[in-house]
């Protein structure tokens, strides 16, 4: 079913004010924040439901597997669950997360593997995304990418799907450490996972490594991110708008991608988000957003 492309803003004055705002104080003080799977990517892909960078994932090994999607079965209804505390939800979502990435490293997952398993998947990015990047790049606006998912699959995925790499942009989330044979042997930093995924984790931000294995370089230039006081925040899911619970901002624009159980949703999105994008809108609408925020001030 082929849907319109619909945008939705709840208070279209309240947009235009925080719109002049940004505008007003120009470029240098402007930061993207964007959720991976489901904003920066499509939610339908050639008809279907589009893969996460998650779900993608294949170990080579069945039995890992199987053991991987056991947990999905598992732990998916609980993340949602309405009867759960906080507290003892966050507990549930760092066990799944830290059970998934043992049964990855026992399961001996390798380089090749993860290459394999983007290059066979049904994970594509919404049209604009690469013009979206551009022009935040030449106006030298940091895109900082938050997912709970797997830094090393999102930037593979970037390598095999954009085929460029993008100076301003970094990434944040779960990062693996490979041996000289390309073998998974442990993750560093913070376990960074679907409730916890904020500027909070912001020392694990790491530029995207042109190739697979590269050493991080010094990351020294977080400190000028967090005095860039605007902020446009990218999410399709109302959870997205903690990202940037730990940035002391003055304006923020948040824009919400509804992809799917539109009528249920659209209210709860128009009143959360200052825009929301409808039924997996392309990128140009977010594309057109920045231009008028980055517009010159007459």
């Amino acid at each position: 079913m082929i849907f319109q492309t619909v945008t939705v803003a709840g208070d279209p004055q309240l947009l235009q004010k925080k719109i002049d705002a940004v505008r007003l104080a120009g470029p240098s003080k402007l930061q993207v924040i964007a959720d991976f799977d489901g904003t920066l990517t499509k939610y339908f892909v050639n008809g279907r439901r589009g893969q996460s960078s998650h779900g993608i994932l294949k170990q080579g090994n069945a039995e890992y597997d199987d053991k991987r999607q056991a947990l999905y079965e598992y732990y998916h209804p609980l993340e949602f669950s309405p009867t759960i505390p906080i507290q003892e939800k966050t507990k549930l979502m760092e066990d799944w997360w830290g059970k998934t990435h043992n049964l990855l490293i026992e399961g001996g997952l390798t380089y090749d593997a993860i290459k394999e398993s983007v290059s066979s998947s049904a994970i594509a990015f919404r049209d604009g995304v690469v013009e979206l990047f551009e022009f935040l790049e030449e106006r030298n606006i940091p895109v900082l990418i938050f997912s709970a998912g797997l830094a090393d699959i999102i930037e593979e995925v970037l390598r095999q799907k954009v085929h460029r790499s993008f100076k301003n942009v970094k990434i944040v989330s779960n990062r693996m450490v490979f041996d000289n044979n390309g073998r998974l042997i442990s993750f560093k930093g913070k376990l960074i996972h679907s409730l916890n995924k904020n500027e909070h984790a912001l020392e694990m931000a790491a530029p995207v490594h042109e190739h697979f294995g590269d050493v991080d370089g010094p990351i020294n230039d977080n400190a000028s991110v967090k005095e860039r006081t605007n902020v446009l925040l990218l999410g399709d899911h109302l959870g997205d708008l903690g990202m940037s619970d730990g940035l002391d901002y003055e304006t923020r624009i948040s824009a919400g991608f509804l992809n799917d159980n539109i009528e249920n949703n659209v209210v709860n999105y128009s009143k959360a988000f200052d825009v929301v994008y409808l039924n997996d809108a392309p990128m140009w609408g977010v594309v057109k957003l920045v231009s008028q925020m980055c517009s010159t001030v007459n």
